[in-house]
């Protein structure tokens, strides 16, 4: 994960793209890539849109993961909110555990 990071700043460091990635452009850039994801599949049934354009399934889906880069951190805090002893076999939000 970490050599993925690496790779990822270089592309953006190479091209002076850091002055533009501030939280609020990354949060929105999450959800157009999202929903450019989400438009291969309008109107269509699942099959139809893996079968023909696993491809650009694949580099919309790489997109959203590259701006939303902070996995590692989250799963921590995630770990902790729902702690495998209170959330197995559970659908509960955290706040709702017991």
């Amino acid at each position: 994960m970490e050599k993925s990071m690496e790779k990822i700043n270089q592309f953006r460091d190479d091209r002076n793209w850091r002055q533009f990635h501030n939280e609020k452009d990354l949060a929105i850039s999450i959800s157009l890539e999202a929903s450019e994801l989400l438009e291969l599949f309008q109107w269509k049934q699942p099959e139809e849109v893996t079968t023909t354009q696993f491809e650009r399934i694949k580099e919309e889906l790489a997109d959203v993961l590259i701006y939303s880069y902070i996995i590692e951190e989250k799963l921590e805090k995630n770990n902790q909110k729902y702690p495998v002893e209170k959330s197995k076999n559970s659908k509960e939000k955290y706040t709702e555990l017991s």
